[in-house]
């Protein structure tokens, strides 16, 4: 395998936890949203749409990570340190929403416990994705510095900027829009008319923060900015009407494959911005600490590990699709 060939595989993996792991951080954001006379049957049929695998879509953050240490040693030593306050953050939001989504299901059962497991769930649920947000941006700035030993650059530059913000606030913004789409189809009547609504308003906003990203980059990430990877805003484009469309029209298995086109569109782009770059300006994939003696028996270690793998994510997958409808 080639650094490239890993690139795409990181990629991949940011694809496919934005996908599945930014649904459910959107999940959160609706259970600390929910309002109205049909506010716990929205909590209700969350939790009923998140619970069978929503833990196993972290393996492909772990996935991320131990592949980037792996073959690219200081990349990830300058990410961890550079971003050590907002990645940090982000783990803790992560192990607080998983713990309190199991403690609100399965602890005491008193209102008044319920409830706040409740709320840290929501707002961890909410935080995280910002941060995970700051982070990407961070790496696109040009900010973070690395001399060829030691990061330079100090702990709050690159993710402290506007463009890094609106990132973040716009990966949030996705990861609820993702979410409501998704609960579209796993509910009907009434509910499904409080999530069409929801997506639709969470669609808008995530186009508003989009066309801000894209603004901010060219003050605060010039260079990611004139290198951004703008074709894959026309299929993105292409699937945003779609995805309206279908929700206005109550289509919601077309809504969701929209939707996810867009997630693909989004991190292709980002994608395509870093050009070769792993951390913007110092670490291209050939600098990052790729060695031949870890590339080539990555490939059947991958194959080895994906084969152990699938069966584990197949199941509670299938658990998931042979269940009832969520509450109706």
């Amino acid at each position: 395998m080639t650094p490239e060939h890993v690139f795409l595989l990181l990629g991949a993996a940011v694809v496919v936890y934005t996908l599945t792991g930014g649904a459910d951080f959107g999940g959160g954001v609706w259970d600390l949203l929910a309002r109205g006379p049909r506010k716990d049957a929205q909590r209700d049929a969350l939790a009923h749409a998140i619970a069978p695998i929503w833990e196993a879509n972290h393996i492909w953050l772990i996935f991320l990570v131990v592949l980037q240490f792996t073959v690219f040693p200081k990349a990830f030593h300058a990410t961890s340190v550079a971003l050590h306050v907002p990645l940090t953050a982000a783990l803790v939001g992560i192990v607080l929403r998983g713990a309190a989504f199991a403690f609100r299901s399965y602890g005491f059962d008193t209102i008044t416990w319920r409830r706040t497991w409740g709320r840290v769930f929501a707002v961890a649920s909410l935080l995280t994705p910002i941060c995970l947000g700051l982070s990407l941006a961070a790496l696109a700035t040009g900010d973070i510095r690395w001399d060829g030993v030691r990061v330079t650059s100090g702990f709050f530059v690159g993710w402290t900027t506007p463009f890094a913000l609106l990132t973040g606030l716009m990966t949030a913004a996705l990861a609820a829009t993702l979410a409501a789409v998704y609960m579209t189809a796993e509910t009907e009547g009434d509910l499904r008319a409080d999530f069409r609504r929801r997506a639709l308003g969470a669609q808008a906003v995530t186009v508003l923060l989009g066309g801000a990203v894209l603004a901010a980059a060219h003050r605060d990430a010039p260079d990611f900015a004139a290198a951004f990877g703008w074709q894959p805003l026309l299929p993105g484009t292409v699937a945003l009407g779609v995805t309206v469309g279908a929700l206005v029209t109550d289509r919601p298995r077309l809504a969701r494959f929209g939707v996810a086109v867009q997630g693909v569109g989004v991190v292709a782009g980002w994608g395509l911005g870093m050009q070769g770059h792993l951390v913007r300006p110092d670490l291209t994939l050939h600098v990052a600490g790729a060695r031949p003696a870890v590339l080539e028996p990555l490939l059947p270690a991958l194959l080895i590990g994906g084969a152990v793998l699938a069966p584990s994510l197949w199941y509670p997958g299938q658990s998931h699709l042979s269940r009832p409808p969520a509450v109706r």
